[in-house]
Parts: C-alpha cells; structure tokens; sequence
C-alpha cells in the first residue's frame, strides 16, 4: 500500500469507528436501561434517531436489544471492511465480507468494554462527582460485566479484582473468538 492508500485507510478506520461507536453505544445504552435525561445519553439518542427510528419500523426491538442499531452497526463494519479491501485492491465474496464484518463488530464492542472498564479504573482513583454526566452512564455499561465477577471472586478488602478479570477475558475472547473468526472471514476471501 502507498502512501495515500495508508492516508486513506487511516481516515477510514477513524471515520467508521466514530460511526461505529455512536450506533453502538446507542445499542449497549439502552441495553442497559441507561437514564434518556442524561445529556450524554441524548447525544447519542438524537445523534441516531433520524436513521433509527425509520428503520424500526421493520426492524423491531427484541426486549431491550435495538435490533435496528445493532443492524445499522454491522452493515457500517462491512462497509467499512469493503472499503479497505478495495483500498488495499481485494475482492470480497459476500461470505467473507459478512464474516469478517462480524469480527470486526465483536472485536469492536470488545475493545470499546475494555477502555470502558480502564475508564471507569482511572476515574475511580480520582474524587469524581457522581453527578458528572459521563459517571452514570460509566458505571451502567460495565457493572453488568463487573457485578458477576465480583460476586465470583473472593473479597480482597479494598482491591477489586473484577476489572483485571475482566480485561484478561476480553483479551482472551479477542484471541480465541475474533481471530479465528477474521482468518475464517480471510480464508473465504481467497477462495
């Protein structure tokens, strides 16, 4: 790849990846059950609705999973996923494409948990305001993820070793799921 091309996937990654984040936390924050009054929350609810809220009208929740945003998240990773095989001069059948748009989305909620979780680590140290927008929603996306594995592991007084736990599994779910995932997606694509 040339120099333009490396610009090119640069710019790609980071435009889709802001797309992707946005229809996906729109996705996890009402998994969660977060507060809608939270301005947080509203920037991604109405960043979202105009391109959700039409779509829903097909695709309906199934409790409290946004099926339509989970839908609109994986169709932006396999654009996304097309546009830099073309960029790098592959072809895709549709098999590898679905396949790896697939990876590409479970390794992106995977990475997007583990800077939540080392978010929610490094705000912890500081005296933050629970009132703070950005704490609520913090703390209702990864305490479904953290609470369990608090529960499973023995009280070491003051440390919580959930977090560490839970970044361990993430990084294992990332080797042992979304690799073999993305060579299966890259073994399609070579026919």
């Amino acid at each position: 790849m040339g120099y333009v091309a490396n610009a090119g996937a640069i710019l790609i990654h980071v435009l889709f990846g802001l797309l992707i984040g946005l229809f996906v936390l729109r996705v996890l924050l009402q998994l969660v059950r977060a507060n809608f009054y939270n301005p947080i929350c509203q920037f991604f609810y109405k960043a979202t609705n105009p391109v959700l809220m039409p779509m829903r009208r097909v695709f309906k929740p199934w409790r409290a999973l946004d099926t339509a945003g989970l839908l609109v998240a994986l169709v932006l990773c396999a654009i996304k996923v097309w546009l830099l095989a073309a960029l790098s001069g592959f072809g895709l059948s549709p098999g590898a494409l679905a396949v790896l748009a697939l990876a590409g989305l479970i390794d992106f909620v995977l990475t997007l948990y583990f800077w939540l979780i080392i978010i929610r680590i490094v705000a912890s140290f500081f005296a933050t305001d629970s009132y703070h927008p950005i704490i609520p929603p913090l703390t209702q996306l990864t305490e479904p993820v953290l609470a369990p594995l608090r529960r499973a592991l023995p009280a070491l007084g003051p440390f919580d070793l959930s977090p560490l736990v839970a970044t361990l599994g993430i990084l294992l779910a990332q080797a042992l799921l979304v690799a073999p995932l993305t060579d299966l997606g890259m073994a399609l694509a070579r026919g």
